[in-house]
């Protein structure tokens, strides 16, 4: 890793984690962490391009079919893949099918990038991650062990104390809140070799406790708006992510653009985007 490196590309790869679900912006798309990434590196680097293929709900063997190939023709100086994780939750997992995957995943990209990037997804705490556990510390084994073979970065959000407090998650529980997003941006950032510019592992300050009778009416709000309709769609068979392509995917041409500052002489955060052709 070089410290205070510089990056002119990044491509992000995955599902709704990196997506972004429920940072929602006013014109109905998400601001997921790899943006906020991406908005500080483009406010460094002149020229800067981003695209982002992540879509919610994608299993691995999607991500690989039909993120990876995509990813690796751009070409850029860095990818960040994180994927699985979905395979994991569902009740009939096959882990040998997700690391042929995954490997497959992750020698297409090293060669194809500067600098993959891989991560340990964090974990909001509760019965729901006790019980898929298992099957997610194997994943992020394989993700430790792809890394120290191919030469990428790992990104250890499972490790933080502070992305598993409840108050970093969404209602849905399942989706991190901006400031979450903020913080993965950043752990990214420092990991990329660039300079602390906040203290992601830092915790949330202390409030009072919620109380019994309001930690209930959320439970049921959860479980109603959220929890049934993700089962009913690991009954069927559907996904959130069916029929969707990524932010910077061209569905009708089948290719992916870039994305780079509208204003490219504008210091400080970019305002806006425009897309790259050719």
């Amino acid at each position: 890793m070089e410290l205070n490196a510089s990056y002119t590309s990044l491509v992000a790869v995955g599902d709704s984690f990196t997506e972004g679900m429920s940072d929602l912006l006013p014109d109905g798309s998400y601001r997921g962490w790899a943006d906020v990434l991406a908005s500080r590196l483009a406010a460094r680097t002149p020229g800067f391009r981003y695209a982002k293929l992540a879509v919610r709900g994608k299993l691995i063997g999607q991500i690989v079919d039909e993120q990876v190939p995509v990813a690796a023709a751009l070409k850029p100086d860095v990818v960040t893949l994180v994927g699985g994780l979905n395979d994991t939750l569902r009740p009939k997992c096959d882990m040998g099918m997700v690391r042929g995957r995954l490997e497959e995943a992750v020698e297409r990209l090293a060669p194809a990038c500067g600098t993959l990037v891989l991560m340990r997804s964090p974990g909001r705490s509760g019965p729901v991650l006790e019980r898929f556990r298992p099957r997610m510390e194997e994943l992020f084994s394989l993700v430790d062990e792809l890394a120290a073979r191919h030469g990428a970065l790992v990104v250890d959000l499972y490790g933080a104390p502070s992305l598993a407090d409840p108050r970093m998650w969404d209602v849905d529980r399942l989706h991190l809140t901006a400031e979450g997003h903020r913080r993965v941006a950043e752990a990214v950032w420092q990991t990329l070799g660039l300079p602390a510019e906040s203290d992601w592992r830092e915790p949330m300050p202390v409030t009072p406790p919620v109380r019994w009778a309001t930690r209930r009416v959320d439970d049921v709000r959860f479980a109603r708006q959220h929890l049934m309709p993700w089962i009913g769609r690991r009954l069927t068979g559907r996904s959130s992510g069916d029929g969707r392509a990524g932010a910077q995917f061209d569905a009708a041409l089948g290719t992916a653009f870039w994305i780079t500052p509208e204003d490219l002489d504008a210091p400080g955060p970019v305002a806006g985007w425009r897309r790259l052709d050719g």
